[in-house]
């Protein structure tokens, strides 16, 4: 546990799959403090045009991402909150969950990918940072 604890006592937690479920529960995990972190644990299943057979892979893929999540957790006692959403743009619909939650951070595991094509671009990391008042942690990579 880390100085960081205060961050992490109501954290949304974001997860795009099992794998990073998987990665974010064990950066996550030596950080906080199970007594005291209830979180939030979310993923987004993208609303797209790709009719009922695409939604439903979208949201079967999200519901195996928290209950991933969820299960690691209850391996080791923490008590988590899960919630799959649906919404066009991912890290609005994050952002909504964490005000709607009273989170005290969003905390997510960095994915990877190009920083340079984020600054061009954008991306849900960048927006989870710079379109929120909530504060933002990013949690450590592994270091293998």
């Amino acid at each position: 546990m880390t100085d960081r604890s205060g961050l992490l006592t109501r954290p949304v937690v974001p997860v795009s799959d099992g794998d990073d479920a998987t990665e974010t529960y064990d950066a996550l995990r030596p950080e906080i403090d199970p007594a005291w972190c209830h979180p939030l644990v979310v993923s987004v299943a993208a609303a797209t045009d790709g009719g009922d057979t695409t939604q439903r892979a979208a949201t079967d893929r999200a519901t195996d991402a928290v209950d991933r999540f969820a299960s690691l957790a209850a391996a080791d006692g923490i008590d988590v909150a899960t919630e799959v959403l649906t919404g066009e743009d991912i890290a609005a619909t994050i952002i909504e969950a964490a005000n709607d939650s009273d989170a005290s951070a969003i905390a997510f595991h960095s994915r990877g990918g190009s920083d340079w094509l984020d600054i061009v671009a954008g991306g849900v990391r960048t927006a989870l940072i710079v379109k929120t008042d909530i504060p933002v942690v990013v949690l450590p990579a592994d270091k293998q």
